[in-house]
């Protein structure tokens, strides 16, 4: 089972490592050749004034659209292997081919919708307030990454999942019980059809506010002690108790503002070399794709040390709260062997990969407890 776990992970790593590559290289591509300028001035006769006023939106949602649907078409071959054949040929998933790609185009229009008002808030902040589009910009990517997450449980979940009230009233009682004791409010705790889409187990504490809640996957239901679902619980809750999502949007709302004034000081010469002139124009649109593809490889070794600390501190306030080493340990075994997880990678693939510490870390923790 370790090989397996290995080999699943290689691949799957490699196969991440190729993704960005290939992204890259298509975003380049299309830049370098003027097809990304040909057809933003093709598009330019719906309207000769792109995004100076709402009814000069249209040529962003055809360019948003045909782009978006390019990419997912010469990106459809990776991506099938990525998260259907791989995950069929270690037996992670029981998904037919018809629900995968269901699950694509509802993934897609979600995406699209998400994007095309981030890209329009970007061009008409970016129109009305030149000078410091990049600060007002950030504040409104930071405030709506806020609406979207108290808005993930009741409205896109569901476009996925369903799920309904734990139907195991002592285990509910137990969670509930728990969020008591650790000062977690919580709307109450819910079950979801994970096994439909994949094997793995998991769960999360989601939402904002009214909005916030337990969802437990069946996978994790179904096949754990009450005392093993607790302690996974209790880690989740401990998240917010050490106000660990609280740091993680202060670290995001600073990574937003860096990129943004990082594009302000130098696009004009990023842009030069593209043969673009501004911002301004719908051509350039995939320049900041670039700027946050290479922003986030430089960024995500720190994003994924932060993680772990953060996953370590969890762990520890959950042994603490719940005393339930011997359940902590089972638990991260059967995680380790469901997900396939590799229990100890190269330090390479953990430094930039692994936002939780590596499941043997983990346990030897908790051992040394």
């Amino acid at each position: 089972m370790v090989d397996r776990a290995k080999q699943y992970s290689n691949i799957k790593y490699s196969l991440e490592i190729a993704g960005i590559i290939y992204t890259f290289l298509l975003i380049f591509l299309f830049l370098k050749s003027g097809l990304s300028k040909n057809l933003a001035s093709t598009l330019s006769i719906f309207s000769p004034g792109f995004l100076a006023g709402a009814r000069h939106t249209m040529p962003l949602l055809l360019y948003l659209f045909i782009v978006s649907l390019g990419y997912y078409i010469l990106n459809l071959p990776l991506n099938i292997y990525q998260s259907y054949i791989l995950e069929h040929k270690f037996s992670l998933t029981t998904q037919s081919l018809g629900s995968w790609f269901k699950d694509q185009f509802k993934a897609g229009a979600i995406s699209y919708v998400i994007s095309l008002i981030l890209v329009a808030a970007f061009y008409l902040i970016l129109h009305y307030n030149p000078a410091s589009w990049w600060l007002a910009l950030s504040i409104f990517w930071i405030i709506f990454s806020i609406v979207l997450a108290k808005l993930l449980p009741i409205v896109i979940i569901p476009i996925f999942f369903k799920y309904k009230k734990l139907s195991d009233e002592n285990l509910r009682v137990r969670v509930m019980k728990l969020a008591a004791k650790m000062k977690v409010k919580i709307l109450d705790c819910f079950e979801i059809d994970f096994s439909k889409k994949t094997l793995k187990a998991n769960a999360a504490f989601v939402g904002i506010g009214n909005t916030r809640r337990v969802i437990l996957a069946d996978t994790l239901k179904d096949k754990y002690s009450y005392d093993e679902i607790e302690v996974v619980l209790a880690h989740e809750f401990a998240h917010y108790q050490l106000k660990h999502l609280l740091k993680l949007v202060v670290v995001n709302s600073l990574s937003t503002l860096a990129i943004f004034y990082l594009i302000f000081r130098t696009n004009a010469y990023i842009l030069n070399w593209f043969g673009l002139s501004s911002l301004n124009d719908l051509a350039s649109l995939p320049v900041i794709l670039i700027y946050f593809i290479l922003f986030g490889i430089i960024t995500q070794p720190l994003e994924a040390f932060i993680s772990r600390s953060f996953e370590r501190s969890a762990d520890s306030l959950a042994l603490e709260t719940t005393g339930l080493k011997e359940a902590f340990i089972s638990t991260m075994d059967k995680l380790a062997k469901q997900n396939l997880s590799d229990r100890s990678p190269h330090p390479i693939i953990k430094f930039f990969f692994f936002d939780h510490p590596p499941i043997d870390e983990r346990i030897k923790m908790a051992r040394s407890l």
